[in-house]
């Protein structure tokens, strides 16, 4: 039976560290120093690697080797199947799972994994691996990090983390108790993640069918009379941006050039591929497609200076745009003044994140309201003019699946790092129709979005209460209130004592097997 007493240990548990469960055979030791210039794509040994090492789940994503006789040089530990992996960098910090795959002398694994094995005469590794992964041991394992900027664990630190050892027989119960639990709650989960995915294809079904002009059907009919053809548009649309041009102009000589530098002349754009355009799907003839760049007077790029966490003005940084939207939780500041003149951004203006890792570059939002701020280096604005654009729509627009599709095909790979310059953003292909029609889309837009955004609110609500009641389940798991106990079961005292003997005696048999060879 459980103890009542809370604060204290179950009976017959005991708490260790990891080197007190390592037998005589077992192995508690880094993995190996293998440098770049070690490996060969044409190798057989499969070098393990932090990617593949998941939260209870190796990832099997890595695909580097060496050479066995390299791997013999280095003094490599070969790994065996049921090896315990722990991360000794984040993130999570100190996550482990099991080694599930098979071969000997097959596999070895870098210098920042842990390898641990055990034997299951003594604990099952699954009853090891679940505790390490528990909230309580998370925590220890963060209070043991270091590093400045890579934080990690060292494997000396990590043979300081106590963790609470059950009666062997009791690890299988526990381990089957979780499991069983776990196993209902990642149904649920991808269940969840499921139906995500589904609204996320929703939301673009609506997308598309918005900037084909499927979507405001019945309002062109309504409103027939009043809709001009697309070479009128187009004639309107040039108009437009050599007027507000002139009016730009017009305020900087009011202000004596105070405002800045002189506003440049728009360029004037080579028309859209004719290739480009037979790929674009079709539209109604009072809209066309054209560059993107015609409704603007330029993109800009945002300030260089450095930021701090002290300071008068936000600057918005491409990790503030977050499903386009900004998210105004994790900001930095600046004071200087003259940054302040020259970035400040305005109600509407839409910002495009030029530089990230290939599946995030080309994010968007738009800023709603008068709260100031400023926006950094990696985030491009986009200044289109408010009578040929609506800022929402073109936000919209750059993140639906054709806006996506373009961005992947002219975005420049870097070393996990893409990046979309401003004259390719000024070069995507835009569908434009009239001012009015923009409204009308943007308004049954935000109708059907929010229901869509609702619904994803609700769903990553239930994954975070998931997410809670996993690690709820592990910190029952380890203050004995999730398995059954029985009083007939071998202490773990007496496990480890076991433990310990065996390897005393081992090593008696070690020295005396090295003075017969000597001798």
């Amino acid at each position: 039976m459980a103890n009542n007493n809370e604060t204290e240990a179950p009976r017959g548990w005991v708490a260790a560290t990891i080197d007190r469960v390592i037998s005589s055979d077992g192995v508690f030791c880094d993995g190996d120093w293998v440098e770049s210039k070690d490996q060969d794509p044409d190798g057989t040994v499969r070098l393990i690697q932090l990617a593949d090492i998941g939260d209870g789940e190796f990832l099997d994503k890595s695909a580097r080797f060496l050479t066995k006789k390299k791997a013999y040089e280095l003094n490599c530990t070969f790994l065996a199947e049921g090896d315990l992996l722990i991360a000794r960098m984040p993130d999570p910090l100190g996550r482990a799972c099991i080694f599930p795959l098979s071969g000997k002398e097959k596999f070895v694994t870098v210098v920042d994994v842990c390898v641990v094995r055990v034997d299951n005469r003594f604990v099952n590794v699954k009853y090891l691996m679940h505790v390490i992964n528990s909230p309580a041991l998370r925590t220890q394992i963060e209070s043991f990090k270091s590093g400045s900027t890579r934080k990690r664990i060292s494997r000396g630190n990590l043979a300081r983390v106590q963790f609470p050892v059950s009666p062997r027989c009791e690890q299988d119960r526990v381990v089957a108790r979780i499991e069983a639990l776990l196993s209902e709650l990642d149904k649920g989960v991808q269940s969840l993640k499921t139906a995500r995915e589904q609204l996320e294809v929703y939301r673009q079904s609506i997308l598309k069918h918005a900037f084909e002009g499927k979507l405001t059907e019945r309002w062109r009919v309504k409103n027939e009379s009043n809709i001009e053809d697309s070479k009128l548009l187009m004639s309107r649309i040039e108009d437009g941006r050599a007027s507000h041009y002139q009016e730009r102009l017009a305020a900087w000589n009011d202000s004596s050039g105070k405002n800045g530098g002189r506003p440049r002349l728009p360029k004037i754009l080579a028309p859209l591929a004719q290739q480009l355009r037979d790929e674009l799907p079709a539209l109604p003839h009072s809209w066309c497609w054209e560059k993107l760049g015609w409704m603007t007077c330029g993109v800009e790029y945002g300030t260089a200076a450095k930021s701090s966490k002290a300071g008068s003005i936000p600057v918005l940084r491409m990790g503030n745009i977050q499903n386009a939207k900004f998210d105004w939780s994790d900001l930095v500041y600046t004071s200087d003044e003259k940054e302040i003149r020259k970035y400040s951004l305005c109600d509407g203006d839409v910002l495009f994140n030029r530089t990230n890792s290939p599946e995030l570059v080309g994010k968007t939002a738009v800023l709603r309201g008068d709260r100031p701020a400023l926006f950094a280096g990696y985030l491009i604005r986009i200044n289109q003019i408010p009578t040929i654009a609506d800022s929402q729509f073109l936000n919209l627009f750059l993140n639906s699946h054709i806006a996506r599709q373009h961005g992947i095909r002219v975005k420049t790979d870097g070393v996990n790092q893409s990046n979309i310059n401003g004259d390719k953003l000024s070069n995507y292909p835009f569908p434009y129709c009239s001012l009015a029609e923009q409204c009308e889309i943007v308004r049954l837009l935000d109708e059907k979005l929010s229901v869509v955004d609702q619904l994803e609110e609700d769903i990553d609500f239930e994954i975070q209460k998931a997410a809670a009641l996993r690690r709820s389940i592990l910190n029952r798991a380890f203050a004995g209130k999730l398995a059954m106990q029985d009083v007939r079961d071998e202490p773990a005292s007496v496990l480890l004592e076991r433990i310990r003997v065996e390897k005393v005696e081992a090593e008696k048999r070690n020295k005396k097997m090295k003075r017969r060879v000597a001798a």
